[in-house]
């Protein structure tokens, strides 16, 4: 396909192949987290010997210091567009063919036998190829298109990969676990990394070859090719933390951001402590585990086809509240399991007591994982109505870098209490039968209960006005052309209410009359 960076066309009409193929890297963007954050804590300090907390830190970390890399490419991607690369091969493109040939690396994460700093660097190493990747390919779509409806379509085609590849995630331990090693083997972990390495780099071509970047127009091609000098480049982490500053004086975008913290890091609470509620309150092993875990994929992949009407015809608050209801519902039903069991039930419990909780979370975190990313590919609508200009880049990069901060801090606290309820690492007393204490269990069973459902009503109370839906960004986006045109008032005082309500600001300040 011709990369159209470079050319002046009409609008591009995107189809099914388009749609799909930009959503193809969601299998690397939502893949890798669902391995990460399902898997890695538990292979850390059930196979690795390290300490819940040593395995927080590793997992926390990295996190930090994409607290600058983050941003960073998300400015350095926008400003790239009028340089003689960006011209040439793709301001966004140009990361995606960086991390192409480097992605299998992740196999190295899945290696026994190494300390702490091992597992540290390469996984810092990891998450730099990760967001390089992430960064660019999340804006793409919103260059792709204006319209409301095929920006829902984009969100939905990345969500059922998501989930897809979330479903695979999950599963592959089970049938490698067959072929590879026992229940209590590390091997098929390695392999199932090396396996996800290998589709990594396999989709980012699929990408490059399914998208394309803003055309540009007649007055961009006549502007002359910006050539960076020292003394810019000094300037750029100032005007870069300046620009990620501007973005929160959009209000849609700072209720936006409550919303998707809200979502994600009651999951990343959820995946964390899972794996190790199963093996300490249910007594199961890494079959169980992986069983459950597909259960709720599975749930999430249905939940993400029902959201994607839902948020089009009736808008991305209302399916949020439902997905919140049910989720909480799910981890709610998880601690009334564990009183049972530390009532002294005997039994083991029943497939309804072990299912039915898991295919509530997963129907309510489909529509927590496809809300956000929907609302984002409007995001760069709201603020050129304010700023004038398409920032598509520094709006990825902000979201990613308070994501990437509140989940450090959320999987560094969830393996400290869980440390400091006791638990211990079964490879730290190899030939032991270990049972976990009672308060370690405690710890674990209190994580995953209270942990998301704080997370989420935290989120939902701070976003409980957000008013984007399909006929407010109508009225934005028509605005916005009057704007373009040189409009200074309102076509109706209801278009002026819905935009002022959006964006924050008065009519009179926007199109970047606030700063001149």
């Amino acid at each position: 396909m011709a990369n159209t960076a470079i050319t002046t066309t009409a609008r591009r009409v995107p189809d099914w192949r388009h749609y799909w193929g930009w959503g193809a890297g969601d299998l690397l963007g939502a893949g890798a987290q669902a391995v990460i954050t399902g898997w890695l804590f538990y292979f850390f300090t059930t196979f690795c010997g390290l300490t819940a907390v040593q395995a927080g830190l590793i997992l926390g970390l990295p996190r930090l210091l994409e607290a600058i890399s983050c941003p960073l490419i998300g400015y350095v991607s926008d400003n790239l567009r009028h340089s003689r690369i960006g011209r040439r091969i793709g301001r966004r493109r140009l990361f995606l063919l960086i991390v192409l040939p480097l992605l299998p690396s992740f196999a190295l994460v899945f290696v026994t036998g190494h300390g702490f700093l091992y597992y540290l660097l390469v996984f810092i190493f990891f998450e730099l190829l990760y967001t390089m990747f992430l960064i660019p390919w999340e804006t793409l779509a919103a260059e792709m298109s204006t319209d409301y409806a095929e920006k829902a379509r984009f969100a939905g085609a990345r969500m059922l990969v998501a989930q897809g590849s979330a479903v695979l995630a999950s599963y592959l331990p089970t049938l490698l676990i067959n072929q590879f090693g026992g229940k209590d083997s590390a091997e098929p972990f390695f392999w199932m990394a090396a396996i996800f390495g290998g589709l990594f780099s396999l989709v980012v071509l699929i990408v490059l070859l399914a998208s394309w970047e803003r055309p540009y127009t007649e007055d961009e091609l006549r502007r002359p090719i910006e050539r960076l000098k020292l003394a810019e480049a000094l300037r750029i982490p100032g005007r870069m933390f300046r620009d990620l500053a501007s973005t929160l004086r959009i209000r849609a975008f700072r209720q936006h951001l409550s919303l998707y913290l809200g979502g994600y890091l009651s999951q990343d609470i959820f995946n964390t402590a899972f794996p190790i509620f199963v093996a300490t309150v249910l007594m199961g092993a890494t079959l169980a585990i992986s069983q459950l875990m597909t259960v709720m994929y599975l749930a999430q992949l249905v939940s993400v086809m029902v959201a994607i009407r839902v948020v089009i015809r009736i808008g991305p608050l209302y399916a949020y509240r439902v997905a919140i209801s049910l989720f909480i519902s799910a981890a709610l039903l998880y601690g009334a399991l564990y009183l049972q069991q530390r009532g002294g039930a005997a039994a083991a419990p029943s497939t309804l007591w072990l299912f039915g909780p898991i295919v509530l979370a997963g129907l309510g975190r489909g529509t927590l994982n496809f809300v956000p990313w929907s609302v984002y590919n409007y995001l760069p609508d709201i603020d050129e109505a304010v700023t004038g200009q398409r920032r598509e880049g520094i709006f990825a990069g902000v979201m990613t870098l308070v994501r990437k901060l509140a989940q450090s801090l959320a999987i560094i606290a969830t393996g400290w209490l869980i440390d400091a309820g006791g638990y211990v690492s079964p490879k730290t007393r190899p030939g032991e039968a270990l049972v976990q204490s009672p308060e370690a269990v405690q710890a674990v069973a209190l994580v995953l209960v209270l942990g998301p459902v704080i997370a989420m009503l935290l989120g939902l109370w701070a976003a409980w006005r957000f008013r984007l839906n399909a006929h407010t960004h109508a009225v934005l986006v028509h605005e916005v052309e009057r704007l373009r045109a040189g409009a200074t008032e309102a076509e109706s005082p209801a278009n002026r209410a819905i935009v002022e309500d959006l964006t924050g600001w008065r009519y009179e300040r926007l199109w970047g009359r606030a700063a001149a």
